[in-house]
C-alpha cells in the first residue's frame, strides 16, 4: 500500500522505513510534529521534538514531501488509554496533543486520497502507539509499526548491519554526557550494552534516555551533513546529565556507491513455535514403537435437550449472560443480519442495565454465529456498541437453526470504578502478533483475570493466513500469538500468570486427533482444563483458534485485622481435563453453554 511516514528524523522512524520497503509499501509523503518556531523542545508524551532543527534535511535525502504541523495540545489524557470506553461518547480529547497529529494526518489524507498507511517506529511505548492508532483508525489509516515488541539489543545491531548512520543528538540518561553527542550507533554501541548491564537502560532509548537524528540511510538519496552543531547543556547533574545538539547548519551531499543491503525480518515461527509446527509434521511412529498415541475420541450429536433459555447468573463480581439472542421481529417481518445484530445488542443493553452495569464492564464475549459470511455485517454493527478498547472476543460459526442467526455470551466484571480495567489493543501490522480483525482486544485484564481472544494463524506482517493452508503453522502461530499477547501484558509484573484453561476451536473434524496430539506436546497446558470445540468455520476460513484465560498469579485477601494484602497464587491442576463438543451438529443448533467460572 502506499505510506505516509510519520518522521521524527530518529533511528527508528528511519529504520522502520526500511521495513516498511521491505515490505512492499511504497512511500509517497513525511509528516512532521514540531513545536513552534524559536522553541527548541517540548516537553511531549508523544513526539521526538529535538532535532526538528534538521527534519526537513531529512525529508529531502528521503525525496519525498514534508508536511509539518505546530504542536499546539499538552498531554492532557496521560491514561493508558484514549477516548471512552462507552460508544458514543467521542473518541477526541479537545486540547490534547494527539489531536495535532489527527490534523496532521487527516491533511496528508485530503491532499494524498490513496495513502493507506502510516509508518510509526514505536518499539515499546504503548502510550505512543495506542493513539497514533487511535488517529488512524479515525482516519481509515493502517499503522505499520514493524519494530514493535523487538528485543532491543537486536533490533541495535540490525539498524548497525543495515548500514543506519544515525547520531545521538540528545542525552538524558545515567552514565550518558554531552560527550556523547554527536557519537553513532556503532561507536555508543558498547556503552549502551554496558550501561544495560549495570542499570537496565533501554538499549535503543525507549526509556528516554537518549534521542537521535538519522544523517543515512538506504532508502536516502543523499547522505546529510551537520556542517555546524552547538551543544545545549539543559541540566547537568552526577547522576544523569540532559544535554543536546543544536544543530545551526546542514547540507546534503552524495552518498557513497549503494551497497546491498537488507532489513532483518525475524522468522515467522520462533524457536518454542517452530518446534511444535515440526512436531505436528513429523512421520508418525511406525508399528512396534513404543511411542503411543491417543485414539481419536468418540464424538457424536448429544441426545439430550440443551438448555436454550437465557442464563443471567452472578458470582461475586462476575456476572455472565449466555444464549442471548435478539428477540423476534413484529410479525415476523424479514430483517437483515444487520438488523437482527442491531436487536441482539439492544437486548443486551437492556440486560446490562437491569444488572446495573455498563458496556465497559464487559470483559469477554463469545459470539456464535450460523454463517461466517455474516462476519463483515455484525461487525459493522458491533463496533458501534463499543468505544475505546472493546472487550476480548472469539467468533465462531455453530450451524444455529431456526430463526435465529446470532448468539452472545458475555462475562463481565462489575467494580465502582471499573479503574482496575486494563487492555491490549494492538491494532498495527508488526512482526509481534496480528492486529484485531474485528472491534476486539487482543487482551483484557480485569479482577485478576486476563481474556486473552481467539488466535487463528495469522501471519502478523501482513495479517493473512499462510498459503498454501497448513495446519501445523496455524496451529504454532496461534499459540505464538497466545504467548505473545500474555507476555506484553503487564511485562512489569514479577509474578508469572498462570494458565487456567484453554478453548481450541477446531473447524474440520478430521484435524481434531492432530490438534488433540500437538496440546500434548506443548508442557504449559500438560495439566490445564482444556476444550476441544469443532465448530462449522472459524474468522477468515482459519483451520484452528486459540482462546485461554490465564490469572495474574496475585490475588488480595483480606487478613484479620480488615486490611487487603496480596498473597501468591499457587497453581493446583496436577491432571488435565479435557471436554469435546461438536457445537456444528448441536441439538437444536443451540451451542453448549461455556462459563469460566
Amino acid at each position: 500500500m502506499k505510506y505516509v511516514a510519520l518522521l521524527s528524523g530518529g533511528k527508528d522512524s528511519c529504520y522502520n522505513l526500511l521495513h516498511c520497503h521491505q515490505n512492499g509499501h511504497v512511500l509517497v509523503a513525511a509528516a512532521s510534529l514540531g513545536p513552534e518556531p524559536g522553541k527548541e523542545e517540548l516537553d511531549s508524551y508523544m513526539y521526538q521534538t529535538v532535532g526538528q532543527d534538521a527534519i526537513e534535511l531529512v525529508a529531502r535525502a528521503l525525496d519525498v514531501p514534508l508536511h509539518r504541523r505546530v504542536i499546539r495540545g499538552t498531554a492532557i489524557a496521560q491514561g493508558s488509554e484514549y477516548g471512552s470506553r462507552l460508544p458514543g461518547s467521542g473518541v477526541s480529547v479537545s486540547g490534547d496533543e494527539t489531536e495535532d497529529l489527527y490534523e496532521l494526518l487527516r491533511d496528508v489524507k485530503e491532499r494524498y486520497p490513496d495513502v493507506g498507511g502510516v509508518s510509526v517506529g514505536a518499539i515499546l511505548s504503548n502510550y505512543q502507539r495506542v493513539r497514533v492508532e487511535q488517529v488512524c483508525g479515525r482516519l481509515g489509516l493502517t499503522p505499520l509499526a514493524y519494530l514493535w515488541q523487538r528485543d532491543q539489543e537486536e533490533l541495535l545491531q540490525e539498524m548497525i548491519d543495515a548500514g543506519l548512520k544515525a547520531v545521538l543528538i540528545k542525552v538524558a540518561g545515567i552514565g550518558l554526557e554531552a560527550r556523547h553527542l554527536g557519537k553513532t550507533l556503532i561507536e555508543m554501541q558498547h556503552t549502551l550494552l554496558k550501561l544495560n548491564a549495570m542499570y537496565g537502560s533501554h538499549v535503543c532509548g525507549e526509556g528516554g534516555e537518549y534521542e537521535t537524528l538519522t544523517l543515512g540511510c538506504p532508502l536516502f538519496k543523499q547522505a546529510i551533513v551537520l556542517d555546524e552543531v552547538e551543544t545545549v547543556i539543559h541540566s547537568e547533574n552526577s547522576f544523569a546529565s540532559v544535554a543536546y545538539l543544536r544543530v545551526k547548519k546542514g547540507s546534503l551531499s552524495s552518498k557513497d556507491t549503494p551497497r546491498d543491503w537488507i532489513a532483518h525480518m525475524p522468522p515467522l515461527l520462533d524457536e518454542t513455535s517452530n518446534a511444535l509446527a515440526e512436531h505436528m509434521t513429523a512421520p508418525m511412529p511406525s508399528e512396534g514403537s513404543s511411542t503411543t498415541t491417543t485414539s481419536t475420541p468418540s464424538v457424536s450429536e448429544p441426545s439430550v435437550q440443551l438448555d436454550q433459555s437465557e442464563i443471567v447468573n452472578w458470582s461475586g463480581n462476575w456476572l455472565s449472560i449466555c444464549n442471548l439472542t435478539a428477540p423476534p421481529p413484529k410479525d415476523n417481518a424479514p430483517w437483515s443480519i444487520s438488523d437482527e445484530a442491531h436487536a441482539c445488542f439492544n437486548h443486551l443493553k437492556e440486560r446490562l442495565d437491569e444488572q446495573g452495569i455498563s458496556w465497559s464492564h464487559i470483559a469477554s464475549i463469545n459470539l456464535f454465529v450460523r454463517d461466517m459470511n455474516y462476519f463483515s455485517s455484525i461487525n459493522e454493527v458491533y463496533k458501534t456498541y463499543f468505544g475505546t478498547s472493546p472487550p476480548s472476543r472469539a467468533t465462531v460459526s455453530a450451524m444455529l437453526t431456526g430463526p435465529r442467526r446470532m448468539i452472545l455470551e458475555i462475562l463481565a466484571f462489575f467494580d465502582k470504578t471499573n479503574d482496575a480495567r486494563q487492555s491490549l489493543h494492538v491494532q498495527s501490522l508488526s512482526y509481534w502478533a496480528p492486529p484485531n480483525i474485528g472491534p476486539y482486544s487482543q487482551a483484557i485484564t480485569v479482577g485478576g483475570q486476563t481474556f486473552i481472544s481467539g488466535q487463528i494463524g495469522l501471519i502478523p506482517s501482513s495479517n493473512s493466513l499462510p498459503v498454501p493452508s497448513s495446519l501445523s503453522t496455524e496451529m504454532a502461530l496461534s499459540w505464538q500469538h497466545v504467548r505473545r499477547i500474555e507476555a506484553a501484558v503487564n511485562p512489569e509484573a514479577t509474578q508469572k500468570k498462570i494458565l487456567q484453561s484453554c478453548i481450541s476451536w477446531v473447524a474440520r473434524l478430521q484435524d481434531l486427533q492432530t490438534i488433540i496430539d500437538a496440546w500434548e506436546f506443548i508442557e504449559e497446558v500438560r495439566t490445564v482444563p482444556l476444550l476441544f470445540l469443532v465448530v462449522g468455520a472459524l474468522p477468515k476460513g482459519a483451520l484452528v483458534e486459540t482462546q485461554t484465560l490465564f490469572h495474574s498469579g496475585v490475588t488480595e485477601v483480606e487478613d484479620a485485622e480488615g486490611f487487603m494484602e496480596a498473597q501468591i497464587v499457587i497453581q493446583k491442576f496436577h491432571t488435565r481435563t479435557s471436554f469435546i463438543t461438536l457445537l456444528s451438529f448441536s441439538t437444536n443448533g443451540i451451542p453448549r453453554v461455556i462459563q469460566f467460572l
